[in-house]
C-alpha cells in the first residue's frame, strides 16, 4: 500500500475499499493506495491494477460488440437515476458527495451540484450527441435510401479510454456520450477523487450496461500508458505536461489547461459586469478549466483589479465540508507549495491580493486557498496562461494593437463588447475553443454548447454507403 507520508493513522479495516471494476466484476488488488482528505485523514483504499490487467481488460472489451442503440439509450436513462438516488458500493448519494468533497477539496455545495450535473448529463447523453451528427449522415445504415446511397455516421474505433481529472465531478458527464455512440469505455480515475467514476461505472452496470461496456481501472503511470496504447481512442485530462506528452497524437483528445479569459472593451462599463467577472473567477472553487484565469480591460485596469480583489477578499476560508464554503482546500504543505509557485511566477507583476496571503490554515492540517489577484503592465501571454486550481486571476490592459495574441489558447473567451468584428475575429481564431458574449460567466454550460468541440467530432466519422 502506497502512502504520501502525510496521512493520519486510521486502522486499515476502517478504510472504505474502492475496487477496480473489470469485465469479470470487482477486483481488489494487493497493491492499494490510501486516499486521504485534505486534512490528511485516510478515508479509503483504492485498488491499483497492473498494466497486464489493463491490457487483458481492454482486449476483452474489444471482443464485445456494442449493445443496440435503443438498449443503450434506455440504460443511460436508468443509470442516471441510479447514480443520483441509489446506495452504491455502500454509499448513498449524500455520503458519496461528502467524501468526494473531502478528498478533492472542492466545496461540498459545488461537489453536490456537479454530481447532480453528472446525472443529468448521463441521462441526456443521447440528446447531447445528436447536434454533432452531420445532417447528411444517418445514425444507422438501415436509414440510408436504397439505390441512391448516402452517408452513415460510424465509430472510428471500438474502445475509448479516459484518463480523468480529479478537480471536480463534471469531467464524468462527458465520456458517457461515447457509450451512447456504442463505444466500450475504460476509465482511469484520478487518485485525488476516485469516487465519482467508481459510482458512475457501478450505476451504468445497474442501469443495464454489461461489465465489458464500462470498466474502472485505477492504475499507475505505466498502467495509464497501457490504457492509451490498448484503446483505439482516448481522452486525457491534465496540465501542460500532459498536453506536451499527448498533444501531437491523432488518437488522443487532450483536455489541458483551460486558460479561460474575460475581455471588456472600452465601449462597456466594467462596473456593470463585475458580478460576471467575479463569478467566472471564483465559482466551482476556481478549480475548473472553465474558470477565468485572466481579465483584460481596454483602458486602465487598476480600478477593475482592485474591485475584483475587494469582492474576492470577502470570501471566508472554510473547510470544504461546510455548506457555506466557496474556496478549495488542500493539505497545508501542498497549499504552501502552490503559494510559493505563484510568488515566483508573479515576480514581475503588481500584487493586489498577493501570494503571501493565499494560505489560510484551517488548523486541522488543511488550508483553504484564498484568492489571488495580480496586475500586469502589459498583456504577457506567458504569465496570463499560468492557471492554478483556486481563484487566481491576472488582470491586464488590452488594446486593439495587442490584437488576439493575448487571447489565444483559451477554452473560453467571454468578450463583453459591442464590437461585432471582434466577435468574428475570436470565432475565426483556431486556438479559442468557445466564444461567449456579454453576461455569461466563463463556466456557463448547456447541453447545446460543446465543451471543446463536440466529443462526437473526435469519436465519429462519415462513411459513404449504398445498397441495392
Amino acid at each position: 500500500m502506497t502512502s504520501t507520508g502525510h496521512e493520519k493513522t486510521i486502522p486499515t479495516a476502517d478504510l472504505a475499499p474502492i475496487e477496480a471494476l473489470g469485465t469479470d466484476g470487482a477486483y481488489r488488488t494487493r497493491n492499494r493506495d490510501t486516499i486521504a482528505d485534505t486534512s490528511g485523514i485516510s478515508l479509503a483504499e483504492l485498488s491499483i491494477v497492473p498494466p497486464l490487467y489493463v491490457s487483458r481488460t481492454l482486449s476483452a472489451q474489444r471482443k464485445s460488440g456494442p449493445l443496440a442503440a435503443a438498449h443503450r439509450q434506455q440504460a443511460l436513462a436508468h443509470a442516471a437515476q441510479v447514480f443520483a438516488t441509489a446506495d452504491i458500493a455502500g454509499l448513498d448519494f449524500g455520503t458519496y458527495v461528502g467524501l468526494a468533497s473531502r478528498m478533492s477539496g472542492l466545496p461540498i455545495a459545488a461537489m453536490r451540484a456537479g454530481a447532480r450535473g453528472v446525472a443529468d448529463a448521463v441521462g441526456s447523453a443521447f440528446d447531447a450527441v445528436r447536434p454533432a451528427r452531420p445532417v447528411g449522415a444517418a445514425f444507422d445504415w438501415r436509414d440510408v435510401h436504397t439505390g441512391t446511397g448516402g452517408a452513415v455516421w460510424a465509430r472510428r474505433g471500438q474502445v475509448f479510454a479516459v484518463l480523468a481529472a480529479g478537480n471536480g465531478p463534471g469531467v464524468h458527464g462527458l465520456w458517457p456520450q461515447a457509450l451512447a455512440l456504442g463505444y466500450r469505455v475504460a476509465v482511469r480515475p484520478s487518485r485525488r477523487e476516485p469516487l465519482t467514476a467508481h459510482r458512475l461505472v457501478h450505476a451504468l452496470r445497474h442501469g443495464g450496461f454489461r461489465p465489458a461496456d464500462a470498466v474502472y481501472l485505477p492504475t499507475d503511470h505505466r498502467g495509464a500508458d497501457e490504457i492509451i496504447r490498448a484503446a483505439d481512442l482516448a481522452m486525457v485530462y491534465g496540465g501542460q505536461d500532459v498536453a506536451r506528452k499527448y498533444g501531437h497524437s491523432p488518437t488522443v483528445f487532450v483536455n489541458g489547461p483551460g486558460c479561460a479569459k474575460v475581455l471588456i472593451t472600452a465601449d462597456r462599463d466594467w462596473r456593470d459586469h463585475l458580478d460576471i467577472v467575479v463569478d467566472s473567477i471564483a465559482n466551482l472553487g476556481g478549480m475548473a478549466c472553465v474558470n477565468a484565469t485572466a481579465v483584460f480591460f481596454e483602458g486602465d485596469p487598476v480600478p477593475l483589479a482592485h474591485a475584483i480583489a475587494d469582492r474576492l477578499s470577502a470570501i471566508e476560508p472554510l473547510p470544504a465540508e461546510d455548506e457555506r464554503a466557496i474556496l478549495p482546500t488542500r493539505r497545508i504543505d501542498e497549499a504552501l507549495a502552490i503559494a510559493n509557485y505563484l510568488k515566483a511566477t508573479a515576480m514581475t507583476t503588481t500584487p493586489v491580493l498577493e501570494a503571501d496571503q493565499v494560505v489560510a490554515d484551517l488548523g486541522d492540517g488543511s488550508a483553504a486557498l484564498r484568492p489571488a489577484v495580480h496586475l500586469l503592465a502589459t498583456p504577457e501571454a506567458d504569465t496570463l496562461n499560468v492557471e492554478l486550481a483556486f481563484p487566481c486571476v491576472w488582470v491586464a490592459p488590452w488594446s486593439r494593437d495587442d490584437g488576439l495574441k493575448p487571447l489565444r489558447h483559451s477554452l473560453v473567451v467571454n468578450a463583453i463588447t459591442h464590437d461585432d468584428d471582434l466577435i468574428d475575429d475570436l470565432l475565426a481564431e483556431p486556438t479559442v475553443a468557445n466564444v461567449f458574449r456579454g453576461n455569461y460567466p466563463t463556466h456557463y454550460t448547456t447541453p447545446d454548447i460543446p465543451h471543446d468541440g463536440f466529443l462526437a467530432d473526435f469519436l465519429m466519422r462519415g462513411k459513404g454507403f449504398i445498397s441495392d
